[in-house]
């Protein structure tokens, strides 16, 4: 199965806005210092989510970007979509030219697996993320890294 980096990191980025969103627009140099995430590609990444319409940038200071809906509406598969990345099981991209330019044997059944990942991944919302206890307590974690008053701003909405 294929999943490039590109589709890993507007996840991850999209779940750490989703994780922060309570305390205001927040800024890509935030979210790359918690992810280990380059400045320059995070910007790459929004500017494809924004024309998906997943978030809104906010300017001026204090600015920086927020979800465009609740995190309720924004599903895992759309993330993905957005930043122009498919998850494909077959080796030929899907194209059917995978034994030497034919149809191989198990091509339908690897495009049936991609099928069934996306329908899966369409299924987990940001919120359903947002609500994992394995996902706070790594939040939780990477917010007492950059100082107290992020952990005590990511506690309080645990507890909410």
């Amino acid at each position: 199965m294929r999943l490039t980096t590109k589709g890993r990191y507007a996840v991850t980025a999209m779940l750490d806005l989703a994780l922060h969103a309570q305390n205001g627009p927040v800024s890509l140099a935030d979210i790359s210092e918690r992810q280990g995430i380059s400045l320059s590609y995070l910007e790459q990444l929004f500017a494809k989510l924004r024309r998906g319409s997943l978030v809104t940038s906010v300017r001026g200071p204090g600015g920086g970007y927020q979800l465009s809906r609740g995190m309720e509406a924004i599903k895992v598969a759309q993330v993905i979509d957005a930043v122009n990345e498919s998850v494909d099981a077959t080796r030929c991209q899907g194209q059917g030219d995978c034994h030497s330019g034919d149809t191989c044997l198990t091509h339908n059944l690897w495009c049936d697996l991609s099928q069934r990942i996306h329908e899966f991944l369409s299924g987990i919302s940001l919120a359903d993320l947002v609500k994992r206890n394995d996902v706070q307590q790594v939040a939780l974690l990477q917010d007492i890294r950059r100082g107290p008053a992020e952990s005590d701003k990511i506690r309080a909405s645990a507890v909410e």
